[in-house]
């Protein structure tokens, strides 16, 4: 009963131990307390708990203190710990309705939940007459997508939607392909398709016309994977029904078409954005899963450096300038600017955002899409904000020399501007700038700050292999290779690929005056970059090489994206 004790001190001392615990690790500040402090006064009905995350302090930290404090554990939980029969004991809808999942770590049975108020609801399970359990605290996004997998089911597709045909058969009129849109086969594949992609953390769902059949395709961790396919003469009918769940014009089959489709699918609200491009063969549609569970983590959850986090989370605390986010399409550069927006404090500071589209809702922050066929430019809504007192602005993608100007303009009159640009790495960045026609010396004065990120795929810690690295593995690394790295084998768990997840790679240019000053004489990118690398800046390449070091990625990875 010592969690119970715990509990049952009052509030305001559990809050107290609470944040002088953070404080001693060195999580929380002076300056963040008092603001916690205030909140919780104006709110005492709201966990100081959660009054902290949502502060911007890192939740693993909060739950791991809140754990120690309650004399209970922390535990990370996924689909290896989850205890499906005890599932099947109590009943997933208690489990959905209680944020509770029961696990088993370390041979023992214990009930994971966000909050130690869960120790009173385990008196149920005791009064239910089954076996004694512990309690464990967890991330609530841990729980949650733990909580996704007890409903799904996967649908049995109709014998009908395998059978062979012949090309004749494919011939289906536009009248046919909507009445066929709404029969059961195809409404089931759909959802099978789309069900399919959140079961394997799929961000994108192919669906392409061939010669024979129609392929479905996943990118899953960055990678295209071909995991099922469809018989051709149902194309148009599934095209036609993704099509009416998008608003779309299923007449139109020979210009492109973009759309949204909200849904709630395995009880998780999803956005889907849907493209379609005419082919030869029959439309082609891909769909882009925007899960909002894929934007709620920390900074300190993005796989960066110690010492690159510190610098990148002074930098987002700056009262003006740009900083830019750079990189390929794919790489995780919304992520770290949503990331970081969260971790800013909302309730003091008017942040807003122009985007195109607007991917995710955020609460607290005024958002912007983007209209070009109504001349609702980057740089027209960049402007319109300007007038409406911000402290800081996120600006989708630095297009074009009048967007640019604005975002400068802005960085330069006491505004915070974070941005995205489409190079391959930091210094190129301030080229491309000049490039599209800025000053040299306004880019010089404005920028703050450059990221460039790719997103690696972790080594599959189930069939990793340690091996001592060959001569030309230790050229490659410097001379500094461990004395084991990571290959990736393949496996049940990883789809047969080696790997599963990702992480972020990173290089990080932070202005100096040095450097401000040779940008303002225009010089050559090589000349930059090796002023960069003189001046303290790791490559992507040495990030890559050192998370390599550490068994999370390996070798062959980092020098495909390097």
């Amino acid at each position: 009963m010592k969690q119970l004790n715990t509990l049952k001190q009052p509030a305001i001392s559990y809050a107290n131990k609470l944040m002088n615990s953070l404080r001693s690790q060195g999580v929380l500040d002076a300056e963040q307390q008092h603001v916690v402090e205030r909140f919780q006064s104006n709110n005492p009905g709201q966990s100081v708990a959660q009054t902290l995350i949502d502060t911007g302090i890192s939740e693993e930290s909060v739950q791991k203190t809140v754990a120690e404090l309650s004399g209970m554990i922390f535990v990370h939980v996924d689909s290896d710990n989850i205890d499906f029969e005890f599932v099947e004991k109590i009943g997933s809808s208690w489990c959905r309705e209680h944020e509770i999942v029961p696990i088993i770590f370390e041979g023992n049975k214990y009930l994971a939940a966000h909050s130690p108020d869960a120790v009173f609801l385990s008196e149920d399970i005791y009064c239910g007459k089954f076996l004694k359990v512990g309690q464990a605290i967890a991330l609530r996004r841990d729980l949650e997508s733990a909580i996704d997998l007890f409903d799904v089911e996967t649908r049995k597709i109709e014998p009908e939607m395998h059978q062979e045909t012949t090309c004749d058969e494919f011939s289906i009129d536009l009248e046919n392909a909507s009445a066929e849109a709404d029969s059961s086969p195809v409404v089931s594949f759909v959802n099978n398709m789309i069900a399919t992609a959140l079961r394997e953390n799929a961000s994108d769902i192919h669906y392409e016309p061939c010669d024979e059949r129609s392929r479905v395709r996943y990118r899953i961790d960055g990678v295209l994977h071909d995991l099922d396919d469809a018989p051709k003469r149902l194309h148009a009918a599934v095209v036609s029904r993704i099509k009416i769940l998008a608003n779309l014009d299923i007449a139109e089959r020979r210009l492109p078409q973009d759309g949204r489709i909200r849904a709630t699918i395995l009880g998780r609200s999803l956005d889907l954005r849907v493209s379609t491009v005419p082919t030869p063969k029959g439309e082609k549609i891909v769909m882009r899963l925007l899960d909002d569970r894929n934007i709620r983590v920390g900074l300190d959850e993005l796989g960066f450096r110690k010492e690159v986090l510190d610098a990148w989370q002074e930098e987002i605390t700056a009262a003006n300038g740009i900083i830019l986010v750079t990189g390929p399409t794919g790489c995780g550069k919304t992520t770290t600017l949503y990331s970081s927006l969260q971790s800013m404090d909302r309730k003091s500071l008017n942040i807003s955002t122009v985007e195109d589209p607007v991917e995710y809702e955020l609460d607290g922050i005024t958002q912007i899409q983007v209209h070009d066929k109504i001349d609702m430019t980057f740089s027209r809504a960049l402007r319109a904000l300007l007038r409406q007192d911000p402290d800081v602005v996120l600006l989708g993608e630095i297009r074009d020399k009048e967007t640019a100007g604005v975002a400068i303009q802005a960085a330069m009159t006491g505004h915070l501007v974070l941005s995205t640009l489409h190079t391959n790495d930091a210094p190129s960045s301030m080229t491309r700038l000049i490039n599209i026609g800025v000053e040299p010396f306004l880019v010089a004065s404005a920028v703050n700050a450059v990221l460039a990120q790719r997103l690696a795929r972790r080594v599959c810690q189930k069939c990793v292999k340690f091996q001592e690295p060959t001569p030309e593995e230790v050229e490659l690394l410097g001379g500094h290779a461990p004395k084991e790295i990571p290959h990736a084998v393949g496996c049940s768990q990883c789809r047969g690929s080696g790997y599963s997840g990702r992480l972020g790679i990173y290089e990080l240019l932070l202005m100096n005056d040095e450097l401000r000053d040779l940008i303002a004489s225009n010089p050559t990118i090589t000349t930059f970059r090796n002023l960069c690398v003189e001046n303290g800046m790791q490559n992507l390449r040495v990030d890559g090489f050192s998370k390599m070091s550490e068994g999370l990625t390996t070798l062959d990875e980092i020098l495909r994206l390097t």
